[in-house]
C-alpha cells in the first residue's frame, strides 16, 4: 500500500499543483466565473476576501501549497482536506452546467462537474487515509483501554498484597515467642 501511495497522491496532487499556480498568477481568467460564488461565500465566511481576484488568488495559493504537500506525502490528510475545501468553490463557479445556454454546453460542463465531484471523493479518502498508521481517535481509545486495564490490575494487586499482608500479620500472631 505504500507504494501504491507513493505514486497515487502526486497523481492526485497534479492538477491542484498546475491549476492552484495558474489561479495566483493569471487570476483574471476565473474572476468573471468566480464572482457570484465569491461574493454569496464571502458574505458568510469572515475570512473569504470580497475582492474577488484576491479571493481567487487565495484559493489557487492554498490549492498550489496544498497540493505541492500532498505531491510530497508531508501532511498528506491536512493537504488533501485543505483541496477538498477549495474544490467546493471552485466547481460551483467552474461548471455550472445548470445555467449553460446550449445543450452541448450543458454536457461538457455536467462532465467536469462529475469529474470534480469525484475528485471530491477521492480527496476524502486520501483525508480520511492514516497511511497504516491507527488515527488519533483509536490511539485515544486503546490508551484509555489501555489504562482502565493497567489501573484495575495495579488494585488488584493493591488488594491481593494487602489480604496477604493481614494474613502473615495473623499467622505471626499464632507463633509462640514473637
Amino acid at each position: 500500500m505504500a507504494v501504491l501511495r507513493t505514486f497515487a497522491r502526486p497523481m492526485l496532487a497534479s492538477i491542484y499543483v498546475l491549476q492552484g499556480y495558474d489561479a495566483v498568477v493569471r487570476p483574471d481568467r476565473v474572476v468573471p466565473a468566480a464572482e457570484p460564488v465569491v461574493r454569496r461565500i464571502a458574505a458568510w465566511v469572515p475570512v473569504v476576501p470580497a475582492d474577488i481576484r484576491t479571493a481567487v488568488r487565495l484559493n489557487g495559493g492554498v490549492q498550489l501549497v496544498a497540493g505541492t504537500l500532498l505531491a510530497l506525502g508531508r501532511v498528506p490528510r491536512l493537504s488533501a482536506l485543505a483541496l477538498a475545501v477549495t474544490l467546493v468553490p471552485t466547481t460551483l463557479a467552474g461548471h455550472r452546467f445548470w445555467g449553460a445556454e446550449t445543450e452541448q454546453e450543458r454536457a461538457g460542463q455536467r462532465i467536469h462537474f462529475l469529474k470534480n465531484v469525484s475528485m471530491f471523493g477521492g480527496l476524502l479518502i486520501a483525508a480520511a487515509d492514516t497511511g497504516g498508521k491507527p488515527s488519533l481517535a483509536w490511539r485515544t481509545r486503546h490508551g484509555a483501554h489501555a489504562l482502565r486495564h493497567d489501573s484495575t490490575l495495579a488494585r488488584r494487586t493493591a488488594e491481593a498484597t494487602t489480604a496477604s499482608t493481614g494474613a502473615a500479620h495473623r499467622l505471626a500472631d499464632l507463633v509462640p515467642g514473637h
